[in-house]
């Protein structure tokens, strides 16, 4: 198994360069194609709540976006014009509303889509609504990128937050190409269940099915001894020297603008290493 098409979304012309660093490296190693979408956003939200507004202003927004997904396909060319992977690009317009159609429509027809961090300074609102859109709606595995982070071809030590979860399974299926090369895979268990049919073996099905994939693994059965089980992850990931981290992606209600649950959410915003992450 491995990954054969990749896909990136940007929507800022400042995260060009660190993104396609990520994307670059991981089709570099798995010899994949990337398939990157330039997007310029129109925040005027017209088709909503902006009916009293004149043409000149809807006109000048939607220039304005195209004017921003111009300058951002650009710099990608220019970017992956230097290498020599097989890639495309293309650009266009789009609503802040209706972002994720555009997202999940490319995205169900790729292996890992490689996105920005979607929370920190000068991140755009439309950062989470994409990442949303490729993990919930497009049901394709993301690899996140740390604002400023070094991009890392062979991760040797990775750190699985495991839970039991079909979320965390899908996102250890998802990530089988990077923990076959690794060192050493952290399968890591906060306050296991007390009572369950795994409960005198946390981890030992996980690890027995990962060992058949050649991966060297080691059970870690931690205590919730911070407020948050985002907080312990974040902190043994430091503790162990962490490369990457793999874990299920959890939502909240479809009725909330925002779905991301409160563990994911967390990670995602505080994490200083890649997070791969699978609904």
């Amino acid at each position: 198994m491995t990954y054969n098409t990749l896909f990136s979304v940007l929507t800022d012309e400042a995260l060009v360069e660190e993104t396609m660093a990520h994307a670059i490296a991981t089709a570099e190693v798995h010899g994949a194609h990337l398939d990157v979408l330039c997007l310029g956003v129109d925040r005027s939200q017209a088709g909503y709540y902006y009916a009293g507004a004149s043409a000149i202003v809807l006109q000048e927004t939607i220039a304005r976006a195209q004017e921003d997904a111009e300058a951002i396909e650009a710099k990608v060319r220019n970017v992956l014009g230097t290498t020599a992977l097989r890639w495309s690009c293309e650009g266009g317009v789009a609503q802040l509303a209706d972002l994720g159609r555009h997202v999940a429509m490319r995205a169900r027809f790729s292996d890992l889509v490689v996105l920005p961090q979607p929370y920190g300074e000068g991140r755009g609102a439309e950062l989470e609504p994409v990442t949303e859109a490729a993990l919930f709606d497009g049901a394709t595995p993301v690899l996140v990128a740390p604002a400023g982070s070094t991009p890392v071809t062979h991760p040797k030590r990775i750190l699985v937050a495991w839970n039991e979860s079909s979320e965390a399974l899908g996102a250890v299926r998802a990530a089988l190409p990077l923990l076959a090369g690794a060192d050493v895979v952290h399968v890591v268990i906060i306050d296991p269940p007390t009572h369950g049919p795994n409960r005198s073996d946390p981890g030992g099905l996980l690890s027995q099915y990962l060992a058949r994939h050649g991966v060297t693994v080691e059970v870690d059965v931690l205590s919730k001894t911070l407020p948050r089980v985002s907080d312990v992850l974040l902190r043994h990931a430091g503790d162990m020297n962490a490369d990457m981290v793999v874990m299920g992606a959890y939502g909240h209600s479809r009725f909330r603008e925002a779905i991301f649950g409160g563990a994911t959410r967390y990670m995602l915003e505080q994490s200083k290493v890649p997070v791969l992450m699978a609904h």
